[in-house]
């Protein structure tokens, strides 16, 4: 059996957060949650929806491993990331840091993992490993898959060589602090203004506060979209409050940064900032509310709704975003 001594495997509430949050403070740097996700500039918006998918799906964050980028990037820290289509050299590539003393970051397909109640395909979940035996890996997922847990060996080699939507060639990475480490309260504003600027600025309609007005006019339709609304409308409403993000499509993540935040800045537009986003997170779980109730009771007027709260929540967030990328370090 090989583990890495004295980690703390505390779990969180988003899969790729959790894991730095366990690849970093091995390295001595203890940051909450929040922090990570918005040092990392995690938030976004996506509107997802293509003749191969079932459903639509609605997304709050950057693409996986952006964030992970992002993070490194902004704190200088070494990102060393490995990707092959060897499930031997895969191995290879987490035994040996681990057998060093060093968890390491792996990229996957949930479906496949034994600790895993339900069974849905995401090729972009994160974990951290540190350590593993003839049988099992030992892993640190979020609190809500258990924190602390293991899966068989047989079926991490599954997660890890699935291929789909978001996947990687068996991605694991780690990260190195160098001893020179910059405040990451430095770090704060440039991340926070270069979140907003790609809000404001997306490149594509399903993007950003666009994406989120497009959704307030498609979601009206959704139950014409599906042939089970019991079953499509109710596991999109899951997937925005209860699927890694922290509730509300990870706006709750984003305002507890922000709230950190001011009470390191003093900045008028970061308080503005922070409002909104406190009462968009409110609105968020009442949308989700809303289409729930919409596929179970198969009535249009929860969708039209909703389709009017994302309506004001495209301007209050485009609102929150203008202000925040007008603050200056």
């Amino acid at each position: 059996m090989s583990t890495v001594r004295d980690l703390d495997a505390r779990g969180g509430q988003h899969c790729e957060t959790t894991a730095l949050g366990v690849l970093l403070r091995h390295q001595g740097l203890d940051l909450s949650e929040p922090m990570l996700f918005g040092l990392g500039s995690g938030l976004s918006f996506l509107y997802w929806d293509s003749k191969n998918m079932g459903f639509p799906f609605l997304g709050g964050r950057v693409k996986p491993f952006d964030l992970t980028r992002t993070l490194a990037a902004g704190l200088g820290l070494q990102l060393q990331v490995q990707e092959t289509t060897s499930p031997r050299r895969a191995w290879e590539n987490v035994a040996a840091p681990i057998d060093a003393g060093h968890p390491v970051g792996l990229q996957l397909d949930c479906y496949h993992l034994d600790h895993f109640a339900s069974k849905v395909h995401f090729g972009g979940h994160v974990v951290a490993m540190y350590g593993y035996d003839e049988h099992a890996a030992y892993l640190v997922d979020t609190d809500q898959q258990g924190g602390a847990v293991s899966t068989s060996l047989t079926s991490l080699a599954r997660a890890r060589a699935a291929r789909g939507p978001m996947t990687a060639k068996h991605r694991s990475f780690t990260l190195t602090a160098p001893r020179d480490l910059p405040s990451p309260q430095s770090r704060i504003i440039p991340a926070i203004t270069a979140c907003a600027d790609a809000f404001l600025n997306p490149p594509i309609a399903n993007l950003g506060h666009r994406g989120i007005e497009k959704a307030g006019k498609l979601v009206r339709t959704w139950l014409q979209r599906t042939d089970d609304p019991q079953r499509d409308l109710p596991q999109a409403a899951l997937l925005m409050e209860k699927a890694g993000t922290g509730g509300a499509l990870f706006r709750n993540l984003y305002r507890d940064f922000l709230t950190e935040c001011t009470e390191l800045h003093g900045s008028s537009h970061l308080r503005t900032g922070l409002g909104l986003y406190t009462e968009a997170a409110t609105l968020w779980t009442e949308v989700a509310g809303l289409i729930t109730r919409a596929g179970a009771s198969g009535e249009t007027a929860f969708l039209l709704q909703a389709g009017t709260i994302l309506g004001d929540l495209s301007r209050m967030e485009r609102e929150a975003m203008q202000a925040l990328s007008r603050l200056e370090a």
